[in-house]
């Protein structure tokens, strides 16, 4: 009988009783294969728990399910909240940036955390960044008759907490959520001056037009902030960077925008890189397109893929001349001028002009 240590403690399993281990990893269950096996999770294993790691490795005659109320539903239940405007999220093996795209005036969320002192490192996570006036619910042993509900502000938790928490319950406060427009401010990632500036990248992600679930080849991807305004669509991305410093500040945007899961990182040079990758849905290529590159990725676009490259030297400029003229799409220039000091006055200070082509298969 596997399950978590106060599971296996709270049913009196005894010496049959097998502890997961941390992290968690489902071929300790599926060694028993053959064998009647019982696993214990809370509530819905379902929902943030073992049920889909080991159903999807086994024959659907192999297992059967006895669900009970979810603690997503019980917790919701004693706060009163609706729970299909209420944003669940299992963070007892996610890091707390996962929180930071949901975060939002009036949001209520219910997160799964392994125990005390992670509910405590939470309520400090939020109140360094800006949302110390959060309501911060703990909630223990939802269901049975040690059940505790307890509520602070998140500020003014002190210190680490005792106990196998099994919940936190947060309604945003006083802090300042993430816009979801495309072209988010270029102060919010980590770069070198690699960056597709804010107006260009707004352009960019307009004619890759992001669709939850799809994935997106950066190819060059500098600061990779192109991959994390694809990723917080829903998408996965797979960031390619020949520079390990830059690949470096890819891996600390996924990580602050807490999509480390859904961005992968390539250290290397296209098109050899994308060697034994799955086709995507969609391609980006920020500067450097060249024949060699091209023919080497467009016979591997699905009907329905979209490619987008900007150019703003005169040489990559004429390939995407000629590539529009064989292949059709779009081809935009885009002039974008800044207002700047010019002694006592301001005048306008042009940047380097963007030609973007974009194309669907």
């Amino acid at each position: 009988m596997f399950g978590g240590e106060r599971h296996l403690a709270l049913a009196e399993i005894g010496s049959r009783g097998r502890p997961w281990p941390v992290p968690f990893d489902a071929d300790v269950v599926l060694s028993c294969r053959g064998r009647p096996t019982v696993v214990l999770a809370s509530g819905d294993p379902f929902w943030h728990g073992a049920g889909a790691s080991l159903a999807e490795k086994l024959d659907s005659g192999e297992w059967i399910a006895h669900p009970a109320p979810s603690t997503f539903s019980l917790a919701a239940a004693q706060l009163g909240w609706r729970l299909e405007s209420t944003v669940c999220l299992g963070l007892h093996a996610a890091p707390f940036e996962r929180l930071g795209p949901h975060l939002a005036r009036g949001a209520r969320i219910i997160c799964l955390v392994r125990d005390g002192k992670a509910a405590g490192d939470l309520a400090r996570w939020l109140s360094e960044r800006g949302w110390g006036a959060s309501a911060f619910w703990m909630l223990a042993a939802l269901g049975g008759p040690r059940e505790s509900i307890t509520e602070y502000r998140a500020d003014s938790l002190a210190g680490d907490l005792a106990g196998n928490l099994v919940t936190v319950a947060v309604e945003a406060k006083g802090g300042q959520g993430m816009p979801r427009s495309s072209g988010l401010s270029d102060d919010l990632f980590v770069h070198d001056g690699q960056i597709t500036k804010r107006p260009v990248r707004a352009l960019a992600l307009s004619a890759l037009a992001p669709r939850a679930g799809e994935r997106l080849w950066d190819i060059g991807a500098g600061s990779g902030s192109i991959s994390v305004e694809w990723a917080l669509d829903g998408g996965t991305a797979i960031a390619v960077e020949a520079r390990e410093d830059r690949a470096a500040n890819i891996r600390k945007n996924a990580a602050a925008f807490g999509l480390a899961h859904r961005i992968t990182i390539l250290t290397g040079r296209a098109p050899e890189a994308l060697a034994g990758l799955e086709a995507p849905d969609a391609v980006f290529i920020g500067g450097g397109l060249d024949e060699v590159l091209f023919d080497a990725i467009w016979p591997r676009f699905s009907p329905g893929a979209r490619l987008v490259a900007h150019a703003v030297t005169l040489e990559t400029e004429a390939l995407l001349g000629e590539l529009h003229r064989r292949h059709g799409g779009e081809l935009m220039r885009a002039e974008i001028s800044h207002a700047a000091p010019l002694g006592r006055y301001r005048s306008w200070e042009a940047a380097r002009p963007v030609v973007q082509w974009s194309v669907v298969r």
